[in-house]
């Protein structure tokens, strides 16, 4: 019985001690202090996932031995912790996630080149991360959400699923050498002269673009589903080498300084094709090689000339909508109403609210979309819904007024 005790006694020693409070082979690892991140760095590699407790310290260095982590290496809701390094590290196989670590300053992993994912949201004081050269170059998803980061260079992967970048107030240019990406592609409400290049990227899904000065893509050739610029800085968007739009639409909606789109080898879009709201665009004549839509066509705004020379075949409805007089364009646009499109024609200029309306054409619709109404389907109930909901909500009102009789 006392030797027992004494075990115990031994073992709860030790564990306040920290003398074993962490091992490479624990499923999870907690780092609770720098004792625990040094003995951590004598492993080669550890295979769960390791955790940075919220009162660790200020100053943590997981640089020694250890190379990989086989799950996550997490930081969260962490007002504390100043620094994070790693002179060893490589390969993260899980994710990277560092959440609401509002003292966060510096974070150098040199030597790190392979994450699952990196997961960054509110780093109240990380102005830039550091990596080595050629940096992160293999990660499936990038999220960096509401940080005060002003560069990212350092992640320089080459294929990735998904990459959303939002609400970094103080980033300003972001330069990367993706080449694909297979599902989403999000940016917004970034640094105000924010400037991206994506020189190598030939192929994606899925693009929103919001809030940019410029937007570089000179080698995308094509884009599996839709391609839309909201809002944005620019004055000139080129995609000299887009050829196809598969299955998506595409949409140019609110760029207060747009005044050209050159995308001129684009033959086909698979779903819509929307241009609204762009008041400094006066000429549209940047498709030249556009031969089909594969949804709605919904052009609205202040032009003068709206060119559509190749164009053979619209799904939907057609409609053309300008401040200015645009006689010209829509007598030449004319020869496409009952033949080329499908759906409703129309065309018509000196209309005062022809950038009122920034709605996208529907990329299945075959109907009239020029009268800037919206279907109903999707922003409320029909009366028939409505009533169903009330004879349900007092059939089963009744039930319980009957069980308790």
């Amino acid at each position: 019985m006392l030797s027992k005790q004494l075990v115990s006694a031994v073992a709860a020693l030790s564990m306040a001690s920290g003398v074993f409070a962490v091992g490479c082979d624990d499923s999870t690892v907690t780092i609770s202090n720098q004792a625990d991140a040094t003995q951590i760095a004598n492993c080669d590699s550890i295979d769960g996932d390791l955790v940075i407790d919220k009162n660790a310290g200020t100053d943590l260095n997981l640089s020694g031995k250890l190379q990989k982590i086989g799950g996550d290496l997490r930081a969260e809701n962490n007002g504390i912790l100043n620094s994070l390094t790693s002179s060893s590290l490589k390969t993260i196989g899980g994710a990277f996630t560092l959440k609401n670590v509002t003292k966060l300053s510096t974070l150098s992993f040199t030597s790190l080149g392979e994450v699952g994912s990196i997961d960054w949201a509110t780093l109240n004081a990380l102005p830039e991360p550091t990596f080595g050269n050629p940096g992160i170059t293999k990660a499936k998803s990038v999220t960096i959400a509401d940080t005060f980061i002003e560069n990212i260079d350092g992640i320089n992967v080459q294929s990735v699923t998904d990459m959303n970048i939002n609400n970094n107030r103080r980033l300003t240019k972001f330069s990367t050498s993706i080449k694909s990406l297979s599902n989403t592609l999000y940016v917004q409400a970034n640094g105000l002269n924010l400037t991206m290049e994506m020189p190598n990227l030939e192929w994606i899904a899925n693009m929103t673009i919001a809030n940019v000065t410029s937007f570089y893509v000179p080698s995308l050739h094509t884009v599996n589903g839709s391609m839309r610029f909201d809002s944005n800085y620019f004055t000139t968007f080129t995609a000299a080498n887009l050829t196809q739009i598969t299955d998506g639409d595409l949409s140019f909606v609110s760029n207060p300084s747009l005044t050209n789109i050159s995308i001129s080898k684009l033959q086909s879009i698979g779903g819509g094709y929307t241009i609204a709201n762009n008041t400094q665009l006066e000429k549209l004549d940047g498709f030249g090689s556009l031969n089909e839509i594969g949804g709605a066509v919904r052009v609205r705004g202040s032009f003068t000339d709206v060119e559509l020379p190749d164009l053979k075949d619209v799904k939907g409805a057609f409609e053309v909508v300008s401040t200015e007089d645009i006689g010209d364009s829509c007598n030449k646009l004319g020869s496409f109403k009952g033949g080329v499109v499908q759906g409703d024609y129309s065309c018509t200029g000196n209309d005062a609210n022809a950038n009122n309306d920034t709605s996208n054409a529907d990329s299945g619709s075959s109907g009239s979309g020029g009268n800037g109404t919206s279907d109903n389907k999707g922003s409320g109930a029909s009366p028939v819904s409505a009533s169903m909901s009330t004879m349900v909500s007092l059939a089963a009102l009744g039930a319980l007024v009957a069980a308790f009789l």
